[in-house]
Formats: structure tokens, sequence, C-alpha cells
């Protein structure tokens, strides 16, 4: 299971409420409209079927893979995740 970043921006307010309903059943942690989110390949592919179902041409959503060690700021920390991965808090 890789770790990945999802950020939206979605012009209408119902279709972002649809989409941080979704986005939320898979996030470790986040906030506003970026996420953390653990994912194998088949929840990848039923994210992304479940998002294409809900976005508009107009909207725009990033799944950014998480790659080596994170840069962390403030009072960012991080902590192993039990099905591997770093988890930012």
């Amino acid at each position: 299971m890789k770790s990945y970043l999802v950020s939206y921006d979605i012009f209408n307010p119902k279709r972002l409420r649809q989409v941080a309903k979704v986005v939320g059943d898979y996030k470790l942690k986040g906030q506003k409209s970026s996420w953390e989110t653990p994912l194998d390949h088949k929840l990848m592919k039923e994210l992304i079927k479940k998002l294409e179902e809900i976005i508009e041409e107009e909207d725009k959503v990033n799944i950014i893979a998480v790659i080596g060690e994170p840069i962390l700021l403030g009072n960012a920390k991080s902590i192993e995740h039990k099905k591997g991965g770093i988890v930012i808090l």
C-alpha cells in the first residue's frame, strides 16, 4: 500500500460535499481539500471510479504519490503506519 495526497478544487458546493465524503472514506489525515490516503491498486481504481461519477469538467482532482521521506515543517510529525508507509500529523 502506498501513500497518496488527494487534493481537489470543486466548483459546485453540492459536488464538493460529495467529493469530500468519497475521499473521506479513504483518508487518514488531512485538512479541508487535501487528504493523505493509503491506497493499493484496487482501492485506487475504486476511488477514481467514484470520483469520476461526481466531478465535472471545471473541477480538478489531483492524486499524488508520496515518494521518499516527507519534509516536515512546524508542528508536523510522522509516524509509521501499521500497514506500511508514513502518516504525517
